[in-house]
């Protein structure tokens, strides 16, 4: 395409851009989703943009906000570009920042690692575009330095990156709340662009990201046309160890850049530091490597060909680590959706296709895989849902007012964040719980910060306020003055022989010293192999997945699959060991080899929980949380089981809610500020999946045993 030849999109972009996107680009059109984004944007419609990774998702949006931002002289900071990752602001940053100078305006970047002075650049220069954080852009609006109404005067528009990754997580409820405020400071509603790569439910994403109300909007996400036809190259294996595992990975490919995606930070380590044994140039990259760390692998890997980055999901996003040729992963995603992201980082560049090694370290981890795609082969993707009663984020959300404005009115307090429903009918008992508690006071028809707030969430200027995630307690790892990253407590207090060694970014240090007040770990370079230990505890899976086990346990096979001879041969093993767990269209309750009862109900964990509330005569209580069964009481007849599933599927009044037990209760953030009832409430609405365990119960029930 050149200029004299424009299509629809492209005619309506700001001629300097057109420019700049046929000669300094050498583009020779715009892609589906940016030419249909052009027009919708410019005139100001709300958008969710959907395209795999590397779609061009990113230009889509800003070319036609550049547009307007020339055509109607917008002057300060006019467009906000929230990420859920400083990385990837700090990757994106110098991509938008080229594109705002073709018209002479500037970008800049501001998180919690940005300096001091470069903030105050931003202050006092007031860049065209601020990248950030919801966290941090909540700083400015409390911030005592920062006059946010003056800043963010000139405000238009906000683009939402990676906008599933907000809206299923507490962190979407506390951007929404944020960007209300804002719109409740400056007097006006703002523009909101969200992008995404494939999500199940696009147009309620839509609704979620306008944060409530009647507002138009449009859902773009146009066919990529023959490209939709490829199949990619899916391909699962079995291989025993993650020793095996690194010797695939060695063994393959070799040449290529690979990335591999694990599980865990471990097996992040372990597998990074196995590669390296084998002579592979390794990086690593997850959460709780340094940032600097972090950079110096994501762009040694770019820049070079015959390796392997070993990543959490740090890298599904659309971090750039350079074209890659294949992706590997270990185990199985957790989401059909991270799956669909892994996969797209690969078959950029012309003449590749899409594609991924699955190495399954155990037979269970096969059949995780292949459930996990079998429900990809249908073309089923998880729903992007927003997480239920958020009542801590709304009382989180009253304290940030109450900093930001140092008085909130005790009448119409909620006015402040317009139509978002983020308060429920408990509001009224949240604040009256606050101020009977003191974490606020009162004062003449108002509310301000008492010294119960001070006293949970003062530390650092009310830093821990702003973040509505709990980060664990952890030790800084440095090698001199250089911060490798950071370890759990756990593993400098639990008894060694010989020298206490960290495995951390794929190498091995000897703990030195340790800075027990300040919580820092000394260290040095070491040959010992090291230890590397963090801990989580992952939701289990869907109902959805779950049942794509089933089906693949009943026979399925997911189609444009393949499966190596060690994978058909786990699979036909396990198909075995579980052939007496599994009915089509019916759930079966058997004895097992301890002779308790297991309810085989294939339902996910959730559901599982669910039908545990519903069934306390059936259930034993407090039990570990599976996705694939459920023990009941040893001592039941038949007769008895029987009856209580009759009588569960009888029930017509509210079925009661999981207990939350006080661990998790304090595990919840802002929990303090709650009562106490309102908090387990919360908690437990996170646990259930009614519709399915409504399912797992209508199945007819297959029962045998004895008594």
């Amino acid at each position: 395409m050149t200029p004299a030849e424009p299509t629809g999109g492209f005619d309506l972009l700001s001629p300097i851009i057109q420019h700049h996107v046929v000669n300094s680009l050498g583009w020779h059109g715009l892609r589906p989703l940016q030419d249909e984004a052009v027009a919708p944007i410019a005139a100001g419609s709300d958008a969710i943009l959907l395209a795999p990774t590397a779609g061009g998702k990113t230009e889509a949006a800003m070319f036609p906000l550049l547009s307007r931002m020339e055509s109607q002289r917008w002057t300060g900071i006019s467009v906000l570009y929230i990420c859920p990752l400083k990385a990837l602001l700090n990757n994106l940053q110098p991509r938008i920042a080229g594109y705002s100078d073709w018209l002479g305006r500037q970008t800049a970047t501001w998180h919690g690692d940005v300096s001091s002075s470069a903030r105050g650049r931003v202050k006092s220069e007031r860049p065209d575009i601020l990248l950030t954080t919801p966290e941090s852009l909540e700083s400015m609006l409390v911030s005592e330095s920062v006059d946010a109404a003056m800043l963010l005067d000139g405000l238009q528009a906000v683009v939402v990156d990676e906008v599933h990754a907000f809206a299923g997580d507490d962190r979407g409820w506390h951007l929404l709340a944020v960007l209300a405020r804002i719109e409740n400071l400056l007097g006006r509603r703002l523009q909101r662009i969200g992008m995404s790569a494939t999500v199940g439910n696009p147009d309620e994403l839509l609704g979620w990201l306008q944060g409530g109300g009647t507002k138009s909007g449009r859902v773009i996400a146009p066919s990529v046309g023959d490209n939709a036809a490829i199949v990619p190259d899916i391909t699962v294996d079995s291989v025993g160890s993650v020793e095996n595992a690194a010797k695939v990975i060695a063994t393959l490919h070799a040449g290529e850049k690979r990335l591999v995606f694990v599980d865990s930070r471990r097996g992040a380590e372990e597998l990074g530091g196995a590669l390296r044994e084998r002579g592979i140039t390794t990086f690593v990259s997850h959460s709780s490597l340094s940032a600097a760390e972090r950079r110096e692998s994501e762009q040694a890997f770019a820049e070079a060909r015959d390796c392997v980055i070993v990543a959490t999901s740090t890298l599904e996003l659309g971090i750039d680590v350079g074209d890659l040729d294949r992706v590997i992963q270990i185990n199985a995603p957790r989401t059909v959706s991270s799956f669909l992201q892994r996969l797209g980082r690969t078959g950029r560049r012309p003449g590749t296709s899409r594609n991924c090694l699955f190495l399954c370290i155990t037979e269970d981890a096969v059949l995780d895989a292949l459930g996990m795609l079998q429900c990809w082969s249908t073309g089923w993707v998880e729903p992007v849902v927003a997480t239920p009663e958020p009542r801590h984020i709304a009382a989180q959300q009253i304290l940030a007012a109450a900093l930001q404005t140092r008085r909130v009115p005790l009448a119409d307090w909620q006015h402040g964040w317009g139509s978002l429903p983020l308060f429920d009918q408990t509001a009224p008992q949240i604040m009256e719980h606050m101020l009977a508690e003191g974490f606020l006071e009162q004062d003449a028809g108002s509310a301000f910060i008492g010294l119960e707030a001070e006293k949970h969430f003062g530390r650092r200027h009310f830093m821990e306020l702003l973040a509505v995630f709990t980060a664990a307690p952890e030790f800084t790892v440095l090698a001199g003055r250089n911060e490798i990253g950071s370890i759990e407590t756990s593993l400098l207090t639990e008894q060694v022989e010989g020298p206490r060694v960290l495995l951390l970014g794929g190498r091995s240090w000897q703990v030195t010293h340790i800075d027990w007040k300040r919580r820092l770990c000394y260290v040095e370079a070491s040959t010992i192999t090291g230890k590397a230990k963090w801990s989580s505890i992952p939701d289990g899976a869907s109902f959805e997945i779950t049942r794509g086990i089933r089906d693949v346990l009943l026979g399925a096979i997911p189609t444009g699959v393949t499966l190596t001879r060690r994978a058909v041969a786990s699979l036909d093993s396990i198909r075995d060991i579980r052939a007496e767990t599994v009915a089509d269209g019916a759930f079966i309750i058997a004895r097992d080899e301890r002779d308790d009862w297991r309810w085989w109900t294939w339902a996910g964990a959730k559901a599982n929980r669910t039908l545990g509330a519903w069934i306390p005569s059936l259930v034993v209580p407090r039990q570990m949380s599976r996705a694939d069964s459920l023990r009941l009481h040893r001592d039941l007849s038949v007769a008895e089981i029987r009856q209580g599933l009759a009588a569960a599927r009888a029930a017509t009044s509210s079925r009661p809610l999981p207990a939350v037990d006080n661990g998790a209760l304090r595990g919840l953030k802002f929990s303090a500020a709650l009562p106490e009832d309102l908090a387990r409430r919360t908690l437990a609405a996170r646990l259930v999946n009614e519709g399915g365990a409504q399912i797992a119960l209508g199945e007819v029930a297959r029962i045998s045993g004895t008594k």
